[in-house]
C-alpha cells in the first residue's frame, strides 16, 4: 500500500477525501474508500481536471469580495475536493455604486473571473442600497418605468431608464457579468462561461433583509426581470430565498402572486420569475416542507418552476467558536447540533429536498467566516467563563472547515483550517449524486421509525437509497433484495453487501436528541441519526412501503458485507499533500477495562494530506513499548494473554512525510485480559 501511494503521488494524482476523528468503528469489515484523481496544483482551469463538480449541489460563500487574496486559492481547493458545483454569494449594489452613475467593479470582476477559472457556477444575489437612493425602506424610483419610452412593456432595443436606478443596476451588472458579457469578452473566456442566474434579493420575507413589504418587493422582482432579460434573455432571475418563519403568517410568495395576477402582463413575462429559492436550517424535514409550501402556492395560480433549496445547514455548539459549554444547558443548544449531527443533517436535507423536487441543494457554508456576529469577533477556546457582562463569547460555527489562522473572526480554534465531519458528508453526497442525473425521488416512513428515500439514475440502471432512523433506539431495516448492493455509511467508507436469503438487514444508528423547539407529536428529533446510502442495480431491491420493514429496536445491527479480496482502503486528504506542513493528530478508541483474550482495537488521525501509514505501540504490564503493527489501516485484532493488562499508543505519518508529534508514548488506550 505504502508504495502504491507513492506512486501515486509521483504522478500528482491527488487522492480526494477527508480522514476526520472515529469515533465509533462500524461493526462490519471496510471494502475500500472511493479515491478520485485531481489536477495538481495550478493547474484549476475550469475543464480538463477531474473534480467532480456536482451541478445540482453547492456551497455558500466560497469566496467573496473580502475575502483575503492569500485565502482565495485555498477555499476554491477546498470547496473543489468537497465536489461542489455552485458558488452563492451577494452582489451589493451600495459597494459597486460609489456615487449616482458611477461604477467599481473591481472587486466582484475578480471574484465572477474565480468562480469560472475554478469551473463554478455562481448564484449571484442581488441586494444592497447606496445610501443617496434610500427612500425610506425601500428604493429610490423603483416605480418609475423601467424602459426609457416611459413602459414596462419589455421589447428588443429598449434602453433602460435612468430614473430607476434599481433598473440600471440590474441591467448593468447582467450585461457585464453574462456569458459573452463584458468581462466575457475582455477575458476571452470560453463560450457559456459567466453568470445566468440572479437572484433578486435575499430572504425578502425577514425583516433583517427587507423591510418594505410586499408590494415594494413584487416592483422589485419584476424590475430585476424586465431589466436582466433585457441585457441577456436567457438569463434566470430568481425569486429571492425565502426564510419561510411562518408561512401562515407571512407568506411572501402568495402575496407577490396576488400582485402579479392583477397585472396584464404577467404571462407574457413568466409572471417575472423563472425560479424560486427557499432556505432552511436545523430541522432536515422542513427542507421538504418548504419545497411542498412553494409548489402549493404556484399551483394555486395553475405554475411550476424550479425550485431551489440554496442556503441550509446547522450551526453546531460542541466545537468553536460555538457555545461548548451547552452540553449542561439547553437553552445555548437550541437550533444548534453537535458535529456528527450537523454531518447527518448534510446527507438528510439534500435527499428530502431532492425527493420533494429541488433543482439545486447549497449548503451555508464552507468556513465558519463571521458567521452572524460583527466582522472581528475573536476569542480563544473557553468553557463558559468569558461570558460575563454581557460579553459576546460564541458565535456560528456554521462551517464545513474550521477558520484559519488569518481568518477576520474566530481564529483561535487549536485545528485550524481543518475540517468538520459535515465536509466528509458533503463529499459523500456530491460523489453520490454528482457523477450521473438522478430523478427525483420518493419518501417512505417505515412505522414512523425510519425514513427511506430513494431515486433512480437512468443513465447507469441504478437505484440509489438514503436511509435513516427517526428514533433513538437503534433499528434494523430489512429490504427484500435479488442482486449484491455498494453501501456508504458517514465515515464516508464503501461497502460491498451480498444479500442473505433475498434479503439485506441493515441496521440504522439511533438518532440523538437535539432539542429542536418545534418537534411534532411523537418526533424524537430534528435530525435523525446518521443515513447509510446504498446504491443498487435498478429492480435488485424492493422500496414499497409493504416490502420495507422494521425489526425489533432491541436487535442489533447486522449489515452482512461480501469483502472484495484485494480492495485497497485509500485514505481521503483536504489539501495537496505538498501544500501540508501540519502533522498529523491521532487517537485510540477508548478500550473497556477488562477484554476476552483477542479483543479489537481502532484508532485514527485527523489530517490536511491524509495517512500514509500508522505505527502501532503496544505495552504489556508496564515494561516496554514495543513496535506491535505498521499499517494503513485503522482498526485490528490483539490477542493477549490471560492476567495481562496492555497499553497502546499510535503514531502517524501522512502523504507529506509528517509524523505525529507523539513521540514520547503516552498510553491511548488500556485493557487488562481476564
Amino acid at each position: 500500500m505504502k508504495r502504491l501511494l507513492s506512486i501515486l503521488r509521483l504522478l500528482s494524482f491527488i487522492v480526494i477525501g477527508l480522514l476526520l476523528s472515529l469515533h465509533n468503528p462500524p461493526p462490519y469489515t471496510v471494502v475500500a474508500q472511493i479515491a478520485l484523481p485531481t489536477s495538481p496544483p495550478g493547474a484549476l482551469t475550469g475543464s480538463g481536471d477531474s473534480y467532480i463538480r456536482a451541478p445540482r449541489l453547492g456551497i455558500t460563500f466560497i469566496s467573496s469580495t473580502g475575502t483575503p487574496p492569500v485565502q482565495r486559492e485555498s477555499r476554491y481547493r477546498q470547496a473543489l475536493l468537497l465536489g461542489a458545483g455552485w458558488n452563492r454569494w451577494p452582489l451589493y449594489w451600495n459597494e459597486v455604486e460609489r456615487a449616482p452613475g458611477q461604477f467599481d467593479w473591481s472587486g466582484y470582476d475578480r471574484l465572477v473571473s474565480d468562480d469560472v477559472a475554478h469551473g463554478l457556477q455562481s448564484n449571484a444575489i442581488l441586494m444592497g442600497r447606496p445610501e443617496f437612493f434610500h427612500e425610506g425602506a425601500s428604493i429610490q424610483g423603483l416605480f418609475a418605468p423601467v424602459f426609457g419610452d416611459g413602459t414596462d412593456t419589455l421589447a428588443a432595443g429598449k434602453t433602460i431608464n435612468s430614473a430607476n436606478p434599481w433598473a440600471n443596476f440590474v441591467f448593468t451588472a447582467v450585461t457585464r457579468y453574462k456569458p459573452g458579457g463584458t468581462l466575457a469578452q475582455q477575458s476571452q473566456w470560453l463560450p457559456g462561461r459567466g453568470i445566468n442566474v440572479w437572484e433578486a434579493w435575499n430572504e425578502p420575507d425577514f425583516d433583517l433583509f427587507w423591510q418594505a413589504g410586499a408590494t415594494d418587493y413584487a416592483r422589485l422582482l419584476k424590475v430585476t426581470y424586465l431589466a436582466a432579460h433585457t441585457a441577456d434573455p436567457n438569463t434566470r432571475v430568481m425569486f429571492g430565498g425565502l426564510a419561510y418563519g411562518n408561512p401562515a403568517l407571512n407568506d411572501l410568495l402568495g402575496d407577490v402572486l396576488r400582485i402579479f395576477g392583477q397585472d396584464p402582463q404577467r404571462t407574457a413575462n413568466n409572471w417575472y420569475m423563472d425560479m424560486v429559492a427557499v432556505h432552511n436550517y436545523s430541522h432536515a424535514a422542513r427542507s421538504a416542507a418548504m419545497i411542498a409550501q412553494i409548489e402549493r402556492d404556484l399551483a394555486v395560480y395553475g405554475l411550476t418552476r424550479p425550485i431551489w433549496l440554496n442556503e441550509t445547514g446547522v450551526p453546531v455548539w460542541d466545537d468553536y467558536p460555538g457555545p461548548v459549554w451547552a452540553a449542561n444547558d439547553p437553552s445555548q443548544r437550541l437550533l444548534r447540533a453537535t458535529e456528527e449531527q450537523q454531518a447527518a443533517y448534510v446527507v438528510q436535507s439534500a435527499a428530502l429536498a431532492w425527493a420533494e423536487g429541488a433543482d439545486v441543494v447549497m449548503f451555508h457554508q464552507l468556513f465558519d467566516d463571521c458567521g452572524n456576529q460583527p466582522s472581528g469577533t475573536n476569542f480563544p477556546p473557553h468553557n463558559g467563563e468569558l461570558c460575563t457582562g454581557g460579553a459576546l463569547c460564541a458565535g456560528d460555527a456554521h462551517g464545513f472547515f474550521r477558520n484559519e489562522r488569518s481568518a477576520g473572526c474566530f481564529s483561535q480554534h487549536p485545528l485550524p483550517g481543518s475540517p468538520r465531519p459535515a465536509a466528509r458528508a458533503f463529499r459523500m453526497v456530491a460523489e453520490v449524486f454528482g457523477s450521473a442525473p438522478f430523478s427525483n425521488g420518493a419518501v417512505n416512513s417505515v412505522s414512523n421509525s425510519a425514513t427511506v428515500v430513494s431515486f433512480n439514475r437512468q443513465t447507469t440502471g441504478q437505484t440509489i437509497v438514503v436511509m435513516w432512523n427517526r428514533t433513538l433506539q437503534r433499528v434494523v431495516l430489512d429490504l427484500p433484495a435479488i442482486g449484491s448492493a455498494e453501501m456508504f455509511d458517514m465515515n464516508n467508507e464503501d461497502y460491498s453487501l451480498a444479500p442473505t436469503q433475498g434479503r439485506f438487514e441493515i441496521g440504522l444508528p439511533a438518532a440523538t436528541s437535539d432539542d429542536y423547539p418545534f418537534l411534532a407529536p411523537g418526533e424524537a428529533a430534528g435530525i435523525g441519526g446518521p443515513p447509510l446510502v446504498l446504491i443498487a442495480r435498478t429492480g435488485d431491491i424492493t422500496l414499497s412501503p409493504a416490502e420495507v420493514q422494521q425489526i425489533t429496536p432491541e436487535a442489533q445491527p447486522a449489515i452482512r458485507v461480501s469483502p472484495t479480496p484485494g480492495a485497497l482502503q485509500l485514505i481521503r486528504p483536504t489539501l495537496d499533500p505538498a501544500l501540508d506542513t501540519r502533522s498529523p493528530r491521532t487517537e485510540m478508541i477508548a478500550l473497556p477495562a477488562t477484554s476476552a483474550p483477542t479483543f479489537g482495537i481502532a484508532w485514527s488521525a485527523e489530517d490536511e494530506s491524509g495517512i500514509e501509514s500508522y505505527t502501532v505501540w503496544v505495552r504489556v504490564n508496564g515494561g516496554e513499548w514495543q513496535p506491535w503493527l505498521e499499517t494503513d489501516h485503522t482498526e485490528a485484532q490483539y490477542t493477549g494473554t490471560s492476567g495481562n493488562s496492555y497499553e497502546f499508543a499510535v503514531w502517524a505519518v501522512d502523504l507529506a512525510g509528517n509524523w505525529s508529534p507523539n513521540t514520547v508514548l503516552v498510553p491511548q488506550a488500556v485493557t487488562r485480559v481476564e
